[in-house]
């Protein structure tokens, strides 16, 4: 009895644990299309949503564009590295 418990307990910490975020930050570099374009191909962001994120992150910035595991983001921060934009996974 007590050692389901602890198994419950363990399983509802790993749900309830917050998921890393991929942030991307502000450079002098980049242009707005070019961000917005990186957005959707590497992740996965809609045209507005794209837009929206790299205005934050011109304005304020950085600006989280995706969550998840470690194991997701990592390719698409290398990715985004690749393409000269500022990114790491937090």
């Amino acid at each position: 009895m007590i050692k389901e418990k602890k198994d419950i307990s363990r399983q509802e910490n790993v749900l309830k644990s917050p998921a890393n975020q991929l942030i991307l930050y502000n450079d002098d570099y980049n242009t707005f299309d070019f961000v917005i374009e990186s957005l959707i191909e590497v992740c996965g962001h809609d045209p507005v949503t794209a837009e929206q994120c790299t205005m934050i992150v011109h304005y304020k910035g950085k600006c989280d564009v995706k969550s998840g595991s470690q194991e997701i983001l990592l390719p698409l921060r290398n990715e985004l590295d690749s393409r000269g934009l500022t990114a790491a996974i937090e």
